[in-house]
């Protein structure tokens, strides 16, 4: 069993930045693919952002350049640092560990951010 703890959402103003904390239970990151995914209302869950134990990093291409995903081993903590935020960008955003082994994921429990016009 694998917990993640989302943390650092909130509500800020259209061309400001948040940076999204996930600290895992355990030490996963030289195995597993960590992600941030979202759902906003209405909407279906999607990835935004990925990286695998290599540190090969991928984004949905409404993000790309403005979003940016990393990871502290040391802390078993991946981040995602959000800049230039859009109201588009409003959901709770959920972190996601994926085996490379098998189907087994976990997700955290979600962590709203909200950008205002």
């Amino acid at each position: 069993q694998v917990q993640l703890a989302e943390s650092g959402g909130g509500l800020v103003q259209a061309g400001g930045s948040l940076r999204l904390s996930c600290a895992a239970s355990r030490s996963i990151f030289n195995i597993w693919t960590m992600g941030w995914y979202r759902q906003a209302p209405g909407k279906l869950r999607e990835s935004v952002a990925t990286i695998t134990s290599r540190g090969i990093t991928n984004y949905v291409n409404s993000v790309k350049g403005r979003f940016t995903i990393s990871r502290d081993s040391a802390k078993n903590t991946v981040f995602l640092q959000m800049n230039s935020l859009k109201p588009e960008d409003t959901a709770r955003y959920y972190c996601n560990a994926q085996s490379p082994f098998s189907t087994t994921n976990y997700w955290g429990q979600g962590s709203q951010v909200t950008v205002s016009s």
